[in-house]
């Protein structure tokens, strides 16, 4: 069956959806009755174009390759020059994928965008981490109203199945508590300070060339991003309604020093960022914070730019899942996923 999709937000994650469109594109038309037809696209940078019979999106990913351009793609009955609101309002779409830019402070501009696709009453996929971390029941509530499907997956672990985990492999399970690695960069940045006794400038220094760590690392380096995954789990999995600011502790890894890295293997320990939430009381407690883990621990043994969850269950004991975080590929695959699920319910 064919289904429209607008995508919103063209760069890495968006080229990563659409080139596993094309690659698995007989597999999905064979295996799950899926034609996907992009009508409409729009990003920043590059421009954006609605073509209401849909594009070529082989050649329209060979035009971003040689242009990088998204507004001067050839096709027949084109618009071009909306903004993203407008394509949204304009496009005759079933599906919108957003992946722009992450805003943990605001959630825009994506939240918006969320909110214009709900109105004309097209599903949603997206891999935006402030929209689900500052307005998740808003939006649940919205979609809900307006008879729209709502998927994430890749807002916490990229590629990495969590929430469908949660929903399909570990449904009826109680999740007592949830921590895990949920960044990695710091993690990358942990592993090169025990492993190959690095500093801390020169292995965020390397973070950065490799392409982990921003110019400017904060988000990363001191929490932040962290953060917000805990509180996207915290009221997703939970069923909390916590801001970033309701935290119990946000503490990051710039002031771990080669000698806590030393005392900490001396006894046995490893030093991992991590992120954790559970119910207490009634109260969510959310913290993220490096702590020392024994050698033995699950999460213990996760290297590099890796991240891990482990959901501890009433019913199925501590589970954990581990994968990677980031990635063109992986969290375009991400989208994959929630599409797909959203063609076998809509």
């Amino acid at each position: 069956m064919q289904r429209k999709i607008i995508l919103i937000g063209c760069g890495v994650v968006g080229q990563g959806f659409l080139e596993i469109l094309v690659k698995k594109k007989e597999l999905l038309d064979a295996k799950f009755g899926f034609e996907p037809l992009l009508v409409g696209v729009a990003d920043m940078r590059m421009g954006s174009i609605l073509v209401p019979e849909g594009m070529d999106i082989p050649k329209f990913l060979e035009h971003l390759k040689a242009h990088g351009t998204v507004h001067d793609f050839p096709a027949e009955g084109a618009t071009i020059g909306l903004n993203s609101l407008d394509l949204i309002k304009e496009a005759d779409a079933d599906i919108m994928v957003e992946v722009t830019f992450t805003d943990i402070k605001t959630g825009e501009p994506a939240t918006s965008h969320i909110k214009a696709a709900f109105e004309k009453g097209m599903c949603v996929a997206t891999t935006n981490k402030g929209p689900i971390t500052l307005h998740f029941k808003e939006l649940c509530q919205l979609a809900q109203r307006k008879n729209a499907l709502f998927r994430y997956e890749g807002v916490v672990m990229s590629g990495t199945p969590i929430f469908d985990l949660l929903e399909y492999c570990l449904a009826v399970n109680d999740i007592k508590e949830i921590k895990g690695i949920l960044n990695g960069t710091t993690n990358f940045m942990l592993t090169k300070m025990e492993e190959e006794n690095m500093s801390y400038p020169d292995a965020l220094a390397l973070a950065q060339k490799l392409g982990y760590a921003e110019a400017d690392p904060t988000a990363d380096v001191e929490g932040f991003d962290a953060l917000a995954k805990v509180v996207i789990l915290s009221n997703v999995v939970l069923g909390g309604s916590i801001k970033p600011s309701d935290a119990a502790e946000r503490v990051g890894i710039s002031g771990i020093t080669l000698e806590d890295i030393r005392k900490a293997k001396e006894e046995g320990m490893r030093y991992k960022l991590v992120g954790s939430t559970r119910i207490e009381h009634g109260k969510i407690i959310a913290s993220v914070k490096p702590v020392k883990l024994a050698l033995s621990h699950p999460l213990a043994g996760v290297s590099g730019a890796v991240n891990a969850l482990t959901f501890t269950t009433d019913l199925s004991g501590d589970i954990t899942i581990q994968g990677p975080g980031a990635g063109k590929l992986e969290t375009g695959f991400a989208i994959m996923i929630d599409v797909l699920n959203m063609h076998r319910e809509m």
